[in-house]
């Protein structure tokens, strides 16, 4: 028996499963396909139902992937096979190019300044372009930049540009860089592979990518935020116009079998649409917003409560019908909903802006690579699990976590990740602590006679403290208290550059 493990996907349930082996006593690798751990949440605002800062909450998880001495990050990296058996298992791992040496890259960012390329920012949901080398986000781990082969002008056409390996001060660009392949003993293997959001292309009647005022769910999550493409201002898309009505369409991408041929609850959707709906009337208590669903579906602690504040103390409609699309109305910009309402009456309603709330799917990548290492799927593509043991895969010493056992919230998906890591420590416990690296303790000093030198950093996440908090004047307070020598200000101090 080997023990190590391995959790493959970097999301919030991936990394929860890979510290809860680590602290545990088992050398984890964990495998992430994109340049930095985190998965799609530090892409959101806020979480449902407490609107705390996502960031917040994820931000000492991804520090303490990131210099744990028993986790190995591997970035751009996917599974290609695993061989074996339960204790025992061979896994192959493929690592893309980063065309970045991480062992000398500081994200001083100057790179990213003088790069003449640019694309569609993914992290962004596509609303802004970034640049050809680029960090994920600004709190990624690991905090090292990586070129995108297929926009870099250098990669693409040799000696036409270049320009990053010029200006870098450490000389960390490696044009020369090349894939690798890993074979990896590990003793279990942790699939928290994740989701994709339905693509409402798929669907017409939505209009989605015709009506430029027509928005995903996760777009309108990044105009909110305070670090989005906006600065968290919200304006209309199409001609940047202040938006006075919204319309929030619901079970696009979920059940609904003529349209997206995905018939199940996506479960996240009417939760996440109601704290859109909340943070944006926080914002503009003046705005129509409105939510058309089918069925209301709000099963978690303190969920129902957060719908009934949403419709009572916000003011948000809560319109139950049936949207038959979406079409123009007239040349402004404006859209055109047509549904029926529980009377049975045909409506029609003009807003400026409509979002979709998407569904969750398995991408097809995952599907592939699950069906390829044995595990078996349910009709609806995610894998398939028992009641009973909920986090065991028809693939013995092969677990499952996360969104990829069927769409989760984040509670419930690090209640996933935990469950997983508990699961592999019990078939690994022979061989617990055989692989682990341990660090030598502190060296203990006596300052009993010194006088105390207190620090104090203050964080301003955007509008999520600074919004609330005169973050200057409490700074400056804090300078006046005794024994305090240094009072700073940090953007995000949870991040692992401001900790360092």
């Amino acid at each position: 028996m080997i023990g190590a493990a391995m959790v493959v996907g970097g999301g919030i349930s991936g990394m929860q499963a890979a510290l809860d082996l680590a602290d545990s006593g088992y050398f984890v690798y964990l495998v992430e396909k994109t340049g930095a751990i985190g998965g799609a949440m530090p892409q959101y605002n806020k979480v449902f139902p407490t609107n705390d800062c996502a960031m917040c909450i994820i931000a000492p998880k991804l520090v303490e992937c990131g210099r744990h001495p028993n986790i190995r990050i591997m970035t751009l990296s996917s599974v290609i096979d695993v061989k074996g058996k339960a204790g025992n298992f061979t896994v192959r791992v493929r690592e893309n190019p980063r065309y970045v040496d991480p062992t000398k890259c500081i994200a001083c960012g100057q790179c990213g300044e003088l790069c003449p390329q640019s694309v569609d920012d993914s992290f962004n949901s596509n609303i802004i372009k970034r640049k050809a080398i680029f960090i994920k986000y600004p709190q990624a781990v690991p905090l090292k930049y990586q070129i995108d082969a297929q926009a870099c002008l250098r990669l693409n056409q040799p000696g036409k540009c270049g320009v990053c390996a010029e200006i870098c001060p450490p000389g960390a660009i490696n044009f020369d860089d090349a894939e690798r392949e890993y074979e990896l003993q590990v003793g279990a293997v942790v699939m928290a592979l994740g989701f994709q959001t339905f693509d409402p292309t798929k669907a017409k009647a939505w209009g989605y990518g015709v009506y430029p005022n027509v928005i995903t769910s996760l777009q309108f999550e990044r105009y909110l935020a305070p670090n989005g493409p906006t600065d968290g201002i919200l304006n209309r898309p199409s001609d940047g116009k202040p938006i006075k009505k919204i319309a929030f369409l619901q079970c696009v991408g979920s059940r609904d079998k003529n349209r997206c041929n995905n018939e199940y609850c996506s479960s996240v959707c009417c939760m996440y649409a109601i704290k859109e709906a909340i943070m944006v009337k926080e914002a503009n208590p003046d705005l129509d917003v409105s939510i058309y669903y089918m069925d209301m579906r709000t099963p978690g602690k303190e969920f129902d409560r957060y719908f009934e504040r949403a419709r009572n103390q916000y003011g948000v409609k809560f319109i139950r019908s049936r949207i038959h699309g979406v079409e123009p109305k007239g040349q402004k910009g404006d859209l055109l909903l047509h549904y029926s309402s529980m009377q049975g009456k045909q409506v029609e309603e003009v807003v400026d802006l409509v979002v979709l709330s998407v569904g969750l799917e398995t991408p097809d990548s995952m599907v592939r690579l699950a069906e390829k290492i044995g595990i078996h799927m349910t009709p609806d593509r995610f894998a398939s699990i028992s009641a009973f043991m909920p986090v065991h895969t028809s693939k013995k010493g092969v677990f499952t976590c996360g969104a990829f056992n069927g769409p989760r919230d984040i509670p419930q998906s690090v209640i996933g990740g935990s469950a997983a890591a508990a699961s592999v420590s019990v078939s690994l416990d022979p061989v617990r602590h055989t692989m682990t690296r341990t660090l030598p303790p502190p060296v203990q000093q006596d300052v009993g006679l010194q006088e105390p030198r207190i620090g104090v950093f203050i964080c301003h996440c955007g509008t999520n403290i600074a919004g609330v908090v005169d973050v200057k004047e409490v700074a400056a307070f804090a300078a006046t208290l005794p024994q305090v020598v240094h009072v700073a200000r940090n953007l995000f101090t949870c991040a692992q550059d401001t900790q360092d």
